[in-house]
């Protein structure tokens, strides 16, 4: 999809001098305004690596991959050493090693895990990204490395999965969580949260909509839904602040083979070490 939903998904604390810009390019001209939010829109943040994450960065195998459709630069990491393989897909703003937790049972399980950084995130090269880069990584690390039992992904890495299926992902299980659902929906919240017009909004949705020849609707999670027929468990947190627990329900309501698991008190990002949660990716899996 496009730069559409990426940014979405951190919990957004903007500078004063960025609304500051904002409003007085909005003042100015829509048309600079709408760049100035595009560009913000599509920019993530690089983070240094937590602790927690360190182990698994060390005792990952990694290496750089040029994806040939798109001429951008990702950074693959294999951990373990099973030829049975777990796809890991994290979300805007994160790393290769965000899902350590749910690595390391992968591995306890007997598998091994290849996860990546997106163009622009972690040690990968570049300065914006979007969705559909996310899902031509997939797809030209499935040819590579492929094929993967299980594919499970983080709020835009969910969203992406569920793209990449529809696409052409050949996975048994699906895990998503804290997933994205409705690309104009996330589009409109960054805006508001920018204290930019919802015009901009739609100029910008329209924006990309010219780059990429698609409807931007058409990425929305809940559609890809309606395309994949292998079972999918969707986990999301009540006190999501990031992603509304709304966006869980409407992609389980849209899958043909899903199961729906509700949890409270975790928020966005929490979740993917909750031993609940774990638990739960483990029984569903096995």
């Amino acid at each position: 999809m496009s730069e559409k939903s990426t940014k979405h998904q951190q919990s957004l604390k903007i500078p004063k001098p960025i609304l500051i810009t904002a409003k007085l390019l909005e003042l100015t001209s829509s048309k600079l305004a709408m760049k100035f939010a595009s560009k913000l829109f599509t920019s993530p943040m690089k983070y240094k690596i937590p602790k927690r994450e360190v182990e698994m960065d060390r005792n990952s195998i990694q290496e750089s991959l040029i994806l040939e459709k798109i001429g951008k630069e990702i950074v693959v990491y294999h951990y373990g050493e099973s030829d049975k393989k777990v796809l890991l897909v994290h979300g805007w703003s994160g790393r290769g090693t965000q899902l350590v937790k749910i690595a390391d049972e992968m591995l306890k399980m007997g598998y091994s895990t290849i996860s990546f950084d997106a163009p622009a995130h972690g040690k990968a090269s570049g300065k914006t990204s979007n969705m559909t880069e996310f899902i031509a990584a997939i797809l030209e690390m499935q040819e590579k490395f492929g094929p993967f039992e299980f594919a499970i992904g983080h709020s835009l890495g969910g969203m992406t999965i569920m793209n990449a299926i529809k696409r052409g992902l050949k996975v048994k299980k699906a895990v998503i969580v804290g997933s994205g659902d409705i690309v104009e929906d996330i589009m409109d919240d960054f805006i508001e949260k920018l204290g930019m017009n919802i015009a901009i909004s739609k100029k910008m949705k329209a924006s990309f909509e010219k780059k990429i020849g698609e409807t931007i609707e058409s990425y929305s999670a809940y559609i890809a839904a309606r395309e994949v027929t292998v079972p999918v468990l969707v986990i999301h947190d009540n006190d999501d602040d990031d992603v509304p627990v709304k966006a869980a329900y409407n992609i389980h309501e849209n899958l043909e083979n899903g199961e729906l698991f509700i949890t409270n008190g975790l928020g966005h990002r929490k979740v993917l070490g909750d031993a609940k949660v774990i638990k739960k990716i483990v029984a569903f899996l096995n």
